[in-house]
Order: C-alpha cells, then structure tokens, then sequence
C-alpha cells in the first residue's frame, strides 16, 4: 500500500471520528436545554407593578415588593 494513500485514509479517519464526537455532544447538549412547554393557562400583567431591584411582579396594590421588600412607585 503506498504512504500516501495510507496517510490518507488516517486523516479521512480523523476527520470521520471528531464530526461523530461533536454531533454527540450536540445532541447532549440539546437534551439538557430543552425547554419545558408553555403553559395552557394564560397569565395577565396588567396593572402589574415591577420591582425595580430584583424584577418580581407585585400586585398593583402592593407598596412593596413581596420578594426583596424593596419600596414600590405608585
């Protein structure tokens, strides 16, 4: 068999191994990443009041935030 051709056939082989070594770890990674389906039940953010330090939703007659305890405008 010539050098060359061996030489060849090595990096074909190579090349082969790591495209199947980083599909799999594709494929792992897009198992751990999914994401979970959407809820039925729609939610309304009306008159919701954000908080400005830690970003949870209060109710619009709350004066602080039920999360941090941070002090709410309005």
């Amino acid at each position: 068999m010539d050098v060359t051709l061996l030489l060849g056939l090595v990096i074909a082989l190579v090349v082969v191994v790591v495209a199947l070594l980083l599909m799999r770890a594709r494929m792992q990674q897009d198992e751990t990443e999914t994401v979970p389906p959407d809820s039925p039940f729609a939610t309304s953010t009306e008159g919701m009041k954000v908080c400005p330090k830690c970003g949870m939703g209060n109710l619009w007659t709350d004066r602080s935030c039920v999360s941090c305890g941070t002090a709410l405008k309005g």
